[in-house]
């Protein structure tokens, strides 16, 4: 007996380190880049960077020099302090915007999943039907009619996300909605609010995390082909799919006013998306555990 117990307790105090070697150095690599480009954009205003909006056109295309440390644009702005800057849009809207999708598209999923019937029906029918518009499209549209906006952009990304955040809440909660312990608790006579909310949410919330963290990497991309449209943020605010946009007039001369905006987006692009599987992976409701 003293040996199976000894035996338990190694495999319990192993499996943190199992799972700490699993994540891989991918993944701690892309949780830095994240931190980084945060703390980046939160401290934007006190970092002592120009402003993003000052023009000098004696210095239109600077190289790389100790005043401008990215050099400057075609308008003579400083390159570093717009690359800065723009991460605050494009950061806040790829945050904003899913959070949208995660609190409506949770809730209906998660009713949907549990009471079925005729609710899941409307539910789901609904979220067809807003499915089957082009998601682009759609965005351009909108936006075209409503016009250019920070709020503007971010709500209609938000609802454009609510069909997904609804499919995987609704899947997670028919997987869990007949394990034992919902029975169990439906057996001591607990309502369905404390079923849902005591119960159901606690496990819905990590795959919903998980893809919240894959939408926020769509939604940046999304916004940043907007923006590159000339449909996303007005100016003279800029984020990097309007920088992308601006430096591709300056291709020949300064490939770096395209290239360096589109790095910032890539590697966050791909931070989001490898932090988002793995969590995906690590929380995958088939494999949980009572």
């Amino acid at each position: 007996m003293a040996t199976l117990e000894l035996t338990i307790d190694e495999g319990v105090a192993a499996e943190p380190a199992k799972r700490g070697r699993r994540l891989g150095l991918l993944f701690w690599m892309a949780i830095g880049w994240m931190i980084f480009m945060f703390a980046a954009a939160i401290l934007a205003p006190v970092l002592p960077l120009p402003s993003p909006t000052d023009m000098d056109m004696l210095e239109r295309r600077a190289p790389f020099s100790m005043e401008h440390w990215l050099g400057t644009d075609g308008l003579g702005r400083d390159e570093l302090s717009r690359l800065v800057h723009g991460a605050r849009i494009s950061l806040a809207v790829g945050l904003c915007a899913p959070i949208i999708g995660l609190i409506i598209g949770g809730a209906l999923g998660m009713l949907a999943g549990y009471f079925r019937g005729r609710f899941e029906s409307i539910v789901v029918g609904s979220m067809d039907v807003l499915l089957a518009f082009p998601p682009l499209i759609l965005a351009l549209a909108v936006t075209a009619f409503l016009g250019q906006s920070i709020p503007n952009l971010t709500l209609i990304l938000g609802v454009l996300g609510i069909p997904a955040f609804m499919r995987v809440a609704r899947a997670a909660t028919l997987t869990l909605a007949r394990r034992e312990f919902v029975i169990a608790a439906q057996a001591l006579g607990a309502t369905h609010a404390r079923i849902l909310l005591r119960e159901l949410l606690p496990n819905v919330i990590l795959p919903l995390f998980a893809f919240f963290l894959l939408a926020v990497a769509v939604t940046i991309v999304v916004e940043g082909a907007l923006s590159f449209l000339g449909l996303g943020v007005p100016p003279p605010i800029s984020s990097w799919g309007t920088m992308i946009g601006e430096g591709r007039e300056s291709l020949d001369v300064a490939p770096r006013l395209a290239f360096l905006p589109a790095a910032a987006m890539f590697l966050t692009v791909l931070s989001f998306n490898l932090v988002g599987d793995t969590l995906r992976a690590l929380t995958d409701p088939r494999q949980g555990a009572l």
